[in-house]
C-alpha cells in the first residue's frame, strides 16, 4: 500500500507542475498579443512619418516661386502678365450619346 507521503507528493508535484504550465501559457498569450500592438503601432508610425513627409515636399514645394505660382493658380485663379486663360464648359445635353 502507498504510504501517504508519497500520496501529498505526487499531489504537490501535480500542483506545481500544473500552475507553472498555466503561467507558460499565460506568458506566452501576453507575448503574443505584445508582439500584435506593437506591430499594429509600427504600422501606424510609418503611415504617420510617410504623411509627414509628403507634407514636408509639399511645404517645400510651396517655399519655391514654382510652388506659389501653381498655388496662386490652383486655388485663386490667377494668371501671369499676359497670359490668356481660357474656361471651358461643358453642357450636359451637348455630348454625343455613346450608343449613336
Amino acid at each position: 500500500m502507498l504510504r501517504l507521503r508519497w500520496i501529498l507528493l505526487a499531489a504537490l508535484l501535480s500542483l506545481l507542475g500544473a500552475i507553472t504550465v498555466t503561467a507558460y501559457v499565460l506568458e506566452i498569450r501576453k507575448i503574443n498579443r505584445l508582439t500584435v500592438l506593437a506591430d499594429e503601432r509600427m504600422a501606424e508610425l510609418v503611415s504617420m512619418s510617410r504623411s509627414v513627409q509628403e507634407l514636408r515636399e509639399k511645404a517645400a514645394f510651396y517655399s519655391t516661386m514654382e510652388g506659389v505660382a501653381h498655388l496662386a493658380r490652383e486655388q485663386y485663379n490667377l494668371s501671369f502678365p499676359d497670359e490668356i486663360v481660357f474656361k471651358i464648359e461643358v453642357e450636359k445635353k451637348s455630348l454625343p450619346a455613346k450608343g449613336q
